[in-house]
């Protein structure tokens, strides 16, 4: 295997940029500090050389693709949306309807939660309208925006990410299929991608578990670390102001000037991922499942999602200025001020997105354009291969490993591991995805049972910990876009949103590695160890969590 181009420094840009955001608190400066970083390991330490390619190879590209300028138009056109419909008074009459089940604490985040469990299908949609619509909630609870922010962060990829119609489906299937098409002689019979991502998901402990823990802490009522000051500083202090909420006096705060874009928004979205489901489907000579849901999966798996966002939220934004302005609600200047402000709150969302990508496109194996690498590291003019080096450093004995050997039981943990310090470095689940499972499914084989892959735990148990560790790094790193959303839709300041969800994150993560990665590895079976599990989560929040009054 052909040395690593860069070795320990592949790792330089995103430490860099995450230390200086805890330190400093600015994130932007952070990562354009961290993008300049790369640049110069890139460029051999030629200052000049890496300003230019600062610019003209890492964040203009980065700008200018076509996925991120429709992921930049679907933040903008939600943040304008949510700006007026706060503005013209329909989000607050909206939230009064949820009024009967959000009374307390517990009620109101356990409120929460079961809308993001609702809004699955994808986790930027989850993320912007649950932040937009659940802030004044929580306000009114003295609920801290961190709690709001780890509730959002917490529901979004996780319930994305294992839900069988959503937009990640088609991505995650993909890399499957990659790693089966890795295996000697092909996939063998019986095994399909799809098959082998669905038995996966009760081996996916991170992400069950993190999904169990909100409603944990709601019902107990406990919380512990920087989470409880967060939110023993926000019963305290008085309620804070809601952006746009009773900024103009002939509001009429009616739910349905919310409820109508909303919903319109939602069937948008939804339909055009129907429709170019079923288009990509037919241009690749495809032909969806006849049956219910599994007609539904491969059609939502297929589907252009930045398409359907895109749109989607343009036709929310059309429906909502059409109806405030035939009911009267707001002027023309009113309403231009509202979506200005709707913008501008959402526009740094906009930035950090911008500069993360770039980072983690400078950490990728891929060319400025997209093309994956055939030969060893040919974009190492400008790519850093930090996934590679990650791979070739935790799983260098991956060669000598054998069936039933002390490799084969540790292999889950590994690349849990190995997929969650990549995931938190590069700031992408998707990439770290992309990256590790082409490469762990063979691996995976080698030391499984040969005759029964699909049905082995073991196998199981290494795929799922890759799309589990991918999510976990991606909810502890500073720069992952998904963090970077909640804290940014919930009105959360990001570091504090990242220092709060951090402890959760790592105690979650503990007791999946503790009580799932490792026994499943000795033969434990999955079943007995996931309720054990969440008792075992229970039992950190009554004995270390306290009370927030």
């Amino acid at each position: 295997m052909e040395a690593h181009p860069y070795g320990w420094l592949s790792l330089a840009p995103p430490v860099v940029a995450v230390l200086l955001a805890i330190v400093t608190r600015r994130v932007l400066l952070s990562l354009l500090v961290g993008i300049y970083a790369g640049a110069l390991v890139t460029t051999g330490w030629e200052p000049l050389q890496a300003a230019y390619d600062l610019a003209e190879t890492h964040l203009w590209p980065t700008f200018t693709q076509p996925d991120k300028l429709r992921l930049f138009a679907f933040t903008m056109t939600m943040g304008a949306t949510i700006g007026l419909l706060h503005a013209s008074g329909g989000m607050r009459g909206l939230v009064g309807l949820l009024t009967p089940l959000a009374r307390g604490r517990r009620s109101g985040q356990l409120t929460g939660w079961a809308m993001g469990l609702v809004v699955f299908f994808d986790d930027y949609a989850n993320t912007l309208l649950l932040g937009g619509a659940l802030r004044p909630v929580f306000d009114r609870l003295k609920i801290s925006r961190e709690k709001l922010a780890y509730l959002v962060d917490s529901t979004a990829a996780p319930v994305a990410g294992v839900a069988l119609i959503s937009t990640w489906i088609a991505v995650e299937i993909a890399y499957v299929q990659d790693g089966l098409d890795n295996l000697p002689g092909g996939a063998g019979e019986g095994m399909n991608a799809f098959g082998l991502f669905a038995a996966s998901i009760p081996y996916r402990f991170y992400v069950l578990q993190a999904l169990a823990f909100v409603p944990l802490v709601a019902v107990m009522g406990r919380d512990f670390g920087p989470m409880l000051s967060a939110e023993r500083r926000a019963a305290e202090e008085p309620e804070l102001p809601t952006e746009g909420v009773d900024e103009f006096a002939d509001t009429t705060n009616h739910w349905v000037y919310a409820a109508i874009p909303l919903a319109v928004l939602l069937t948008t979205i939804v339909g055009l991922l129907y429709a170019t489901g079923r288009s990509n489907l037919a241009a690749n000579g495809e032909a969806p499942s006849a049956e219910g849901w599994l007609h539904l999966r491969d059609v939502f798996g297929a589907a252009d999602s930045g398409v359907a966002l895109m749109y989607g939220s343009l036709a929310g934004l059309a429906t909502a200025v059409l109806s405030v302005r035939l009911g009267r609600l707001m002027e023309s200047d009113q309403v231009r001020a509202a979506l200005v402000r709707g913008v501008l709150f959402v526009l740094p969302a906009v930035g950090i997105l911008w500069f993360a990508s770039s980072l983690s496109r400078l950490t990728s194996n891929k060319s400025v354009d997209g093309q994956p690498t055939i030969t060893a590291y040919e974009y190492s003019d400008h790519r850093l291969y930090t996934g590679d080096y990650l791979q070739q450093t935790l799983l260098g004995s991956a060669d000598t490993a054998e069936p039933g050997g002390a490799f084969a039981v540790l292999l889950p943990t590994v690349v849990f591991l190995l997929a969650s310090v990549t995931a938190f470095c590069t700031g992408t689940s998707f990439g770290t995805m992309g990256l590790l499972i082409p490469m762990v499914i063979p691996l995976a084989f080698a030391v499984a049972d040969p005759t029964a892959p699909g049905g082995d735990p073991l196998f199981l148990a290494a795929l799922g910990g890759v799309l589990a560790g991918a999510i976990f790094g991606d909810h502890c790193s500073p720069i992952s876009d998904t963090t970077i959303l909640s804290s940014q839709a919930s009105g959360c300041d990001h570091v504090a949103h990242v220092r709060t969800q951090l402890p959760y994150a790592m105690v979650t993560a503990t007791v999946a590695v503790l009580l799932g990665t490792l026994p499943v590895g000795l033969g434990v079976p999955v079943w007995v160890l996931l309720p054990v599990q969440t008792a075992t989560l229970v039992a950190v929040l009554y004995f270390v969590g306290k009370r927030v009054a």
